[in-house]
């Protein structure tokens, strides 16, 4: 099974055709089709490492859902000054389901 590492949102994900996965929040309608510069391709043994990118490689993927995560907590202190700040925050995340990998 091929599988390929892509870079998006300051993250690399190493995918699979098939995998679906969240990744920061990217500009797409729903079931829309998004195209991925890729820094690696593997398949068994042969493995092509990009500088930085892998020369027509390419990754397609589909967009799933486009929602918010759950809730999380940024709290910070500073003991015995009695300073405390709690700020809540949620996650703009988009879903992807891989359909190909080319190269």
């Amino acid at each position: 099974m091929a599988y390929a590492v892509i870079k998006t949102g300051g993250k690399q994900y190493r995918i699979q055709e098939g995998d679906k996965f969240d990744v920061e929040k990217l500009d797409a309608e729903v079931d829309s089709e998004i195209k991925f510069d890729v820094l690696l391709v593997g398949e068994g043994d042969s493995v092509k490492i990009g500088a930085p990118l892998v020369d027509g490689a390419s990754v397609t993927a589909k967009v799933i859902n486009q929602y918010r995560g759950p809730k999380g907590v940024a709290f910070k202190f500073k003991r015995r000054k009695g300073f405390h700040k709690k700020i809540g925050f949620r996650r703009a995340l988009t879903t992807l389901e891989i359909t190909s990998i080319a190269g």
